[in-house]
């Protein structure tokens, strides 16, 4: 009989997996806390399971399969490891079938945009590139696609890392590390443990590229076989369009990923220089009457939050912030929003903590994003910028944030009389 698979989420790996198990002969039973909306189609053979459960579902079942969102120490996965049963995740699958050299991007902040702009970098050469992981489309759909000719890049992040056995990539960058997700990790420490797991897999001829500017990246030097290689010391500077110096930084670690493949500086220079940036990471959604709106609604924890802030130091900006998390450290990021913005337009659950601590500072409160639009648009003057870069969460009041970034954008097309 066929083995039987248990698939935990419903969401975009879950979906990835179970096509890929079907496809391979495997029952699957999936489970979900809830229906995704919309609930996706799936066939007769699979047996699909909405609400909550127990460990009554591993009853039957060879294998196990791990969305991202689930913790890699739940007790469910806790309990099918007792049993003898494997444990694995979509990314892992991945990881063990992929017949190509790997290029790996993890680190708190950067690595949608680069991972985006070193698959760019990447396919100045002669080789097909594939680009996916935690952006885009679920790797796993694209197996098929993929020869021992191409590069793969994949943004990955600590929840992935944690739920692969062995991620061996031929290239692994950690761009920095600061504190999010320790609902999940609990301590900076797990955290930087998940991260790290990237580079402690290398071989000696493969390459690991750290930000030596960054205190605990540069500690996990250590922790690697691979050959080291600095990316904040990478020169020349590439030429970039997009602001930040953050992002000058993100375009060093795509050169270096370029370099470490064997590209000339030459091709790598007209990669970046042609790089548009990626959706909502500092994305310039336009200018009406001499005011720029940016949607960075990636920005999803005070770090970020700060770096979107200290993009644009020649031009006053009206901030649009706030949405779900906690335990985050504000000192940084307040100190640099008193300094960079003209006013502050709060929003979400977090709006009254943000207020207490900008205390003094010109806020306002919206209690929707197409308010703080509303309001930031009655306020702006030629030659400032308008940025919803939130430093919080968006599932307080959105499904995701390219859920908030999308309406975001409506909203501020809407308002200028766009209808694209």
């Amino acid at each position: 009989m066929a083995p039987r698979a248990l698939v935990i989420g419903a969401g975009l790996s879950g979906r990835a997996l179970v096509r890929h198990l079907t496809a391979r002969g495997a029952r699957v039973r999936l489970a979900d806390l809830k229906a995704p909306d919309p609930a996706p189609a799936f066939p007769p053979e699979v047996e699909v399971l909405y609400g909550r459960y127990d460990q009554l579902i591993l009853a039957g079942c060879d294998a196990v399969y791990a969305s991202p969102g689930v913790a890699w120490n739940d007790p469910l996965l806790t309990e099918a490891r007792r049993r003898g049963l494997p444990v694995s995740s979509e990314i892992d699958v991945f990881f063990r079938e992929c017949p190509a050299p790997i290029v790996g991007i993890t680190g708190t902040n950067g690595k949608t945009t680069t991972t985006a702009l070193a698959g760019e970098v990447l396919r100045q050469g002669d080789r097909p590139v594939l680009v996916g992981g935690n952006i885009g489309e679920t790797a796993l759909d694209r197996l098929e696609e993929i020869t021992p000719e191409h590069w793969v890049v994949l943004e990955l992040s600590s929840f992935q890392l944690e739920s692969v056995a062995r991620p061996r990539v031929r290239i692994g960058a950690i761009l920095n590390l600061t504190p999010d997700h320790l609902d999940r990790h609990h301590t900076m420490a797990g955290y930087t443990a998940a991260k790290a797991r990237l580079i402690e897999f290398l071989e000696p001829s493969d390459t690991a590229l750290l930000n030596g500017r960054d205190p605990r990246v540069r500690e996990l030097a250590a922790r690697t076989r691979g050959r080291v290689v600095w990316f904040d010391e990478h020169r020349p500077d590439p030429p970039l369009t997009i602001p930040g110096e953050h992002n000058l930084m993100n375009a060093r670690a795509a050169a270096a990923i370029g370099r470490a493949a064997g590209l000339p500086d030459a091709a790598i220079d007209r990669a970046i220089a042609g790089f548009q940036g990626v959706e909502h990471r500092l994305e310039l959604v336009g200018e009406w009457g001499g005011v720029r709106w940016y949607n960075d609604s990636k920005a999803t924890n005070p770090d970020a939050g700060q770096v979107g802030v200290a993009s644009f130091p020649d031009a006053p900006v009206i901030l649009i912030a706030g949405g779900r998390g906690s335990g985050f450290e504000l000192a940084a990021w307040a100190e640099e929003v008193r300094r960079r913005t003209r006013l502050v337009i709060l929003i979400g659950e977090s709006a009254d903590l943000l207020a207490e601590t900008l205390q003094g500072h010109p806020v306002q409160r919206a209690a929707s994003l197409e308010e703080a639009v509303e309001r930031a648009a009655a306020e702006a003057r030629p030659g400032e910028v308008v940025l919803l870069s939130p430093a919080y969460k968006s599932f307080d009041m959105f499904k995701s944030y390219e859920d908030r970034g999308r309406r975001f954008k409506a909203a501020v097309r809407a308002r200028h009389g766009v209808t694209a």
